[in-house]
């Protein structure tokens, strides 16, 4: 056994353990034992029943019908006020680098089959625009998004207002001056050279002192609570809060994994930061949307439970699959493949609860952009993670490895999951924070179109091209160049997917800009897909 796997299996130990404690804590605190009640915990009183971002045109706001009810329904309104500075700090970034990164993401996806495109100058190769696509998107749109979000929900949890989001707004600063220089980086030659690992060590330390400020609110606010359970939204909130720094500094201890270890501890990382991080904040998102725009609590609180501690249990080691045939003992990657298949349990149980919540409420569908985005979003994971278990298996990997398959599959969690609930989250997120609805319902179906058509045309024809340059891979007859030249109109395919999605990014960062400027006519009924009548029709 290596250090470096010694090390890796000791940290994953200490984590189950603190894992195991704050199971045992939770056990000790009655957090189990309120059974379906605790899944109403996210309503207000009388609350049960109304749709809060309605999406049928005959329901009304609900306002309280008691005295009680309605101080409850106002204290929700500080208490969404008291986050205002510190999300729309982080979400006006997200979008920010959104952009960035699918410029970039563009630029490199038109390289694979255009080579000779953007070659004049070095700061434009492949090797440098395609790795400042994926910190773009994933540190600075999916990361401060998620945190964002994260900021906005944590005071409705806990139904008190925000603490200390004075730091989260300088984490906030920290964050993007860390993603500035990160990429500036990148872009001249100065890479750490691992994938999801690119930004120089140095860098790295703005990132954990900017994630470590906006933890301040969350642990204050948690302090300060008015609620005695803590519904299952706070556990992958709070979860992803915690784990993420410990992931992100093991990972980056400079000088600490050299040579080939190094590639363990890689990909320990980037699976984690996946599994761990985006997907502990996806999940929560859908798991407070969802029911709280149907009106109606999720149908199993306990099965909700079991999958947050599953994927706590399960998630740490799957990376590790990436690595199959690669110099690291057999044991270890047979270990890996294990977890992955095991983490079945917590996305069957998930998608139970997110889509038997729907059973009855899919017409809803038709009008709510939120529950729409959430909804598909929390479908592709159950897509994406099963995908991902069979991937693991050694008959399906030595297919798929090394293909446009795996890009396939990364872009169906990332983006089709993530990304998705992220837009969901924020079209719900906006109008409580600038008091002001989305100005014009025909870009909120123009942007989802683009990038359900971009998404849809970008994962299809990479995941058939994929699988087919997988087999041909496995021929030693046939001749390199031609399995290159099969797959040159999936990358054509790719990169057209890629423009709707991006020009469907910039749809939504004109109309986020609209927002924050309170444009458009004012209205006091929610902008839907569709009009309610033809007299408020935008």
């Amino acid at each position: 056994m290596t250090p470096t796997i010694a090390i890796l299996l000791i940290i994953t130990f200490v984590l189950s353990t603190v894992g195991l404690l704050l199971l045992i804590w939770s056990i000790a605190n009655n957090q189990f034992s309120h059974g379906q009640a605790a899944a109403r915990t996210i309503f207000s009183p009388g609350e049960e029943g109304h749709s809060e971002d309605p999406a049928r045109a005959a329901d009304e706001p609900f306002t309280g019908d008691t005295s009680e009810q309605t101080a409850a329904i106002e204290a929700r309104w500080t208490a969404d006020q008291s986050s205002r500075t510190a999300v729309l700090t982080w979400l006006s970034s997200s979008v920010f680098w959104l952009l960035l990164g699918s410029f970039f993401g563009l630029a490199s996806s038109i390289k694979m089959h255009l080579p000779e495109f953007l070659t004049a100058s070095e700061f434009l190769t492949f090797g440098r625009i395609r790795p400042v696509h994926l910190n773009a998107v994933t540190y600075g749109w999916a990361s401060m998004a998620g945190i964002g979000v994260a900021l906005f929900l944590i005071p409705r949890l806990f139904k008190t207002p925000l603490v200390g989001g004075k730091y989260a707004v300088i984490g906030g600063f920290i964050w993007n001056i860390g993603l500035v220089l990160g990429l500036s980086a990148i872009t001249l030659g100065l890479s750490d050279g691992e994938e999801w690992l690119e930004f120089p060590w140095q860098i790295d330390i703005l990132f954990v002192v900017g994630g470590a400020l906006c933890a301040v609110p969350l642990l204050l606010t948690a302090a300060n609570r008015k609620v005695e359970h803590l519904y299952v939204t706070s556990w992958y909130l709070m979860a992803a809060l915690v784990w993420f720094p410990f992931l992100f500094l093991i990972a980056n201890l400079p000088f600490a994994f050299p040579g080939a270890s190094g590639a363990t501890v890689n990909w320990w990382f980037a699976h984690n930061v996946l599994g761990l991080w985006v997907t502990p904040i996806g999940i929560g998102i859908a798991y407070y949307m969802i029911p709280k725009i149907l009106g109606k609590p999720i149908i199993s609180y306990q099965l909700s439970l079991i999958g947050f501690w599953s994927l706590a249990l399960f998630y740490s080691q799957v990376g590790i699959h990436h690595l199959i045939g690669g110099p690291i003992p057999t044991w270890l990657v047979t270990l890996s493949i294990v977890h992955s298949v095991m983490m079945s349990i917590p996305v069957i149980t998930v998608a139970i609860n997110h889509h038997g919540t729907m059973i009855g409420n899919f017409s809803r569908l038709k009008d709510s952009p939120t529950l729409r985005f959430v909804w598909i979003g929390a479908l592709m994971y159950t897509v994406a993670s099963l995908q991902g278990s069979m991937e693991a298996l050694r008959s399906i990997n030595v297919i798929t490895h090394f293909t446009h398959y795996t890009v396939a599959h990364a872009h169906l969690g990332m983006y089709a999951f993530l990304s998705f609930i992220l837009f969901g989250a924020v079209y719900f997120i906006m109008p409580r924070l600038t008091n002001w609805e989305w100005p014009w319902r025909k870009l909120i179906s123009l942007h989802f179109w683009l990038v359900s058509i971009g998404i849809l045309i970008y994962v299809v024809s990479l995941t058939v091209a994929g699988w087919k340059q997988g087999v041909a891979l496995l021929d030693a007859a046939m001749p390199f160049m031609n399995i290159v030249k099969m797959t040159l109109p999936a990358l054509q395919a790719r990169t057209v997917g890629g423009a709707l999605m991006t020009l469907g990014h910039l749809v939504f960062a004109f109309h986020f800009i609209a927002m924050l400027m309170r444009s458009g006519a004012a209205t006091e009924q929610p902008t839907l897909f569709r009009p309610a009548t033809k007299e408020n029709a935008q």
